[in-house]
Parts: structure tokens; sequence; C-alpha cells
């Protein structure tokens, strides 16, 4: 059986489409969706149960995640966030390789859910193309839609919530020192643009570096000098904004490869020189 987990907060504005792209699935094993809910003002709770989900008590993404585990029947968790959107077969399609290829942990490539063409070129370098292609699966590398086994998850512990951003990164990297991680190949999740259009994607990208390097010399982030705050997302840049932040991205890029290089290498060699190697 597999398990959804969404971890929600005022998410009425899109958790129906994201519920409606899990109920368009052709997927012929069963499954359960589980939102657990951080105290929402809005509809997202009553929209959640109109499609039959199950609802619990959320916090913060990681607590959220924790949560829904704990009342999970599943033995394999699909944990996605409350404004993703599934393709069509992703359940099959994800399943299916998840199984054939004995995977117990994996992530996916993402694709931006937005028209503007500059946007999705610049996310895709940032975040899908140089990370999750140059890494592969020797590298594991998991952001907001996460495929693991249940035992998996119960042996690492869950989501780490002292984490205040990354933690689905850290998870990942968790749970591949103790099961075999893989980058899903057969699909992609749609990426929600809302992010970019508060922050602005040089902004974004900006955190992002900061937040590569604060993790190569200290680790997890446990502190909030990221500023992170869970769905704030409400407002759109003006066209002047978004000019800037595509010219900044022209600086930010080669930056942000090298820390990746960097952090890869490390990673690499981190393993090599496991006992277990």
């Amino acid at each position: 059986m597999l398990s959804i987990i969404i971890p929600t907060l005022n998410e009425e504005k899109y958790i129906k489409a994201s519920l409606n792209s899990i109920k368009k699935q052709i997927f012929n094993s069963e499954y359960e969706i589980i939102v657990a809910d951080f105290n929402s003002k809005d509809k997202t709770v009553e929209i959640a149960k109109s499609f039959g989900c199950k609802i619990t008590s959320g916090g913060l993404p990681a607590k959220g995640r924790n949560e829904g585990a704990k009342i999970a029947k599943g033995d394999i968790f699909l944990f996605m966030d409350g404004d993703t959107i599934l393709p069509d077969g992703f359940l099959e399609k994800s399943i299916s390789e998840f199984k054939q290829r004995k995977l117990d942990i994996a992530g996916f490539s993402i694709v931006l859910n937005e028209q503007d063409n500059f946007l999705k070129f610049g996310f895709d370098i940032f975040f899908n193309w140089f990370p999750a292609k140059f890494a592969g699966d020797s590298i594991p590398y998991s952001i907001s839609s996460i495929l693991v086994k249940k035992e998996i998850h119960q042996k690492i512990g869950g989501f780490d919530e002292s984490i205040k951003i990354g933690e689905d990164i850290f998870y990942g990297r968790e749970g591949a020192k103790i099961g075999r991680f893989g980058l899903i190949k057969s699909c992609y999740i749609i990426f929600s643009a809302r992010r970019f259009d508060e922050d602005g994607l040089f902004h974004t990208i900006f955190k992002e570096i900061l937040y590569e390097i604060y993790t190569i010399f200290f680790g997890k982030v446990t502190s909030n000098i990221f500023n992170y705050q869970f769905n704030h997302y409400q407002k759109r840049k003006n066209i002047l904004e978004e000019v800037f932040s595509l010219i900044g991205l022209l600086f930010l890029w080669p930056f942000f490869a090298l820390i990746i290089v960097i952090k890869v290498f490390l990673i690499k060699i981190k393993i090599i020189l496991s006992p277990n190697n």
C-alpha cells in the first residue's frame, strides 16, 4: 500500500489542484492520502476532507510529514507538498521503477509550473539539471517530493524537526546511508512557481548558494538564519524585479556551479573513505 503524505498550512488556493492530480492517476494498487495540517485558517481541511483524505495535526514541514507517517498504513511513503502537481501516469511509473530498481528511497526531477520561459530556464539550470543530472544516483538529491520505504523512514527517525530549512535534502542523504537511493527517471513532479513570485528567482538562488555554503562548513541548519516561513507565498513580483532577477542569475550561476562541484567532491570523498567501502 502507498501512503501519500502532505503537510499543509493555508493551501486552499493550491490543494485542490494537487489532490485532483492524485485522483486522476490510473493506479492499480491501493493508496491513501494523509493531510497533516498546521491549523489552517482557510478551507484547506474542508477541501482535503472532500477528497477523502485522512486529516491529522501538523506543524512545520518536517513535523507535518512525521505526523502523517505516524498514522500511515502503507509500506511505501510519498511525501509531497500541498502545491505539487503529479503528471498523468506518475504513480504507476514511479512505483514501478522504484520496485524494479529495488530502491529504498528516491528523489525526482522537477518541472516548474510557469509560463515564463526565462524563469523556467533559470529554475531548470539551478534546481534541476545541474544538481540532479550532475550528481545523478551517486549523490542523494531530494527536494519537495520523496518516495521512501516505511522501514527506512523509521530507521532514520523520520525528518529532523530541528532543521529550519533543507530538511528534505538532509532526509534524503540520511536515508541513502542505510538504503539504496536513486533518482526516478520515468517521470517528474510539477513544482509551483509561487516561491519565485514572492521572493524572486535571484533572491531564491542567492539563498540557495548561502545554504549550500553553510552546510559544507556547519552541517544542517537548525537556526532560522535564512528567515524561513512556512507558506508565506501570496504575491507576485513586478516585471522590473523579474528583470533584475534574470540579470542577477548571470552573475550567480558560476558561484552556484562551483559550490555544487565542491560539495559533490566532498561527499564522494566521504563515501570513498567510509569504512563500508
